[in-house]
């Protein structure tokens, strides 16, 4: 099980998306070692450590981190499309990288997965995580390979994880979109604590976003974990702007992931 233990490891960490998240990991006591191929943004907070480690080198990830890891909370890769190659290199098998430290360490993976999983799906159709995989980019389907490969490392291994689906994760929804897909800074700190502490969480799926009124997903392991959040983007709707783009963009629920490049 996760727990406050041991140190959690976070992957990714000079990046935006852990910008918002470890200053909630912090306050709320976690004691974190934070990684990255690049420099940190700033001074590192009081109470974690950080380790330049790259994890196309599968050797030198592992051989970076000695100490006992709790969990590992895996934000690193390619956040955007890019080239198939480079794709692979990076995100999946840095993916492998992060469960092969993991059954190393016994430690919890906290996967950032993504709603370009299922970006293909029509608006109009109101998914639970026992739909179809529709991935709409090679970095889509990155992200399909990873939570594939969290089950097989449960199944083989013992190797315990959770995948977050994230939707859109900022201050507060830009367009029309994200008051279906918005995860509340807040709510990520939420949901990421949630899913360390799970007394158990085996192989477990969640929808990453907060309480939207009108939210695209649901049927998750969200309560199995503890999750509960507690925003909603419908405050912001009078003030988010309308979409625009092309028309496949529109109609899906990957929007712009599922235009054809030009």
């Amino acid at each position: 099980m996760g727990g406050r233990e041991k140190p959690v490891l976070i992957t990714g960490a000079s990046g935006e998306l852990a910008g918002r998240l470890i200053p909630g990991l912090v306050a709320a006591g976690f004691r974190l070692v934070l990684t990255d191929a690049r420099p940190f943004p700033g001074p590192v907070p009081e109470g974690a450590s950080f380790v330049a480690a790259d994890l196309t080198d599968r050797a030198g990830f592992a051989a970076a981190f000695a100490g006992p890891i709790g969990a590992i909370v895996h934000l690193g890769g390619i956040r955007v499309e890019d080239d198939a190659a480079r794709i692979a290199e990076v995100n999946i098998m840095g993916g492998v990288a992060v469960f092969e430290l993991a059954r190393a360490k016994g430690a919890r993976v906290v996967f950032a997965s993504s709603n370009h999983v299922i970006g293909f799906h029509r608006r109009d159709r109101h998914l639970t995580i026992a739909d179809a995989y529709r991935p709409d980019t090679h970095y889509g389907l990155a992200k399909l390979h990873t939570e594939m490969l969290g089950r097989l490392y449960f199944d083989k291994y013992g190797v315990e994880s959770v995948h977050l689906r994230i939707g859109s994760c900022l201050p507060a929804p830009l367009d029309a979109r994200h008051l279906a897909t918005w995860l509340s800074p807040a709510d990520f700190v939420r949901l990421a604590i949630a899913s360390i502490e799970a007394p158990e969480a085996g192989h477990a799926i969640v929808w990453g976003i907060s309480a939207n009124t009108r939210r695209w997903w649901s049927g998750d392991d969200a309560a199995r974990i503890g999750y509960r959040p507690e925003d909603d983007a419908e405050r912001f709707a009078g003030s988010v702007q309308e979409e625009t783009g092309e028309a496949i963009a529109l109609r899906h629920q990957g929007a712009v992931f599922c235009a054809v490049p030009s």
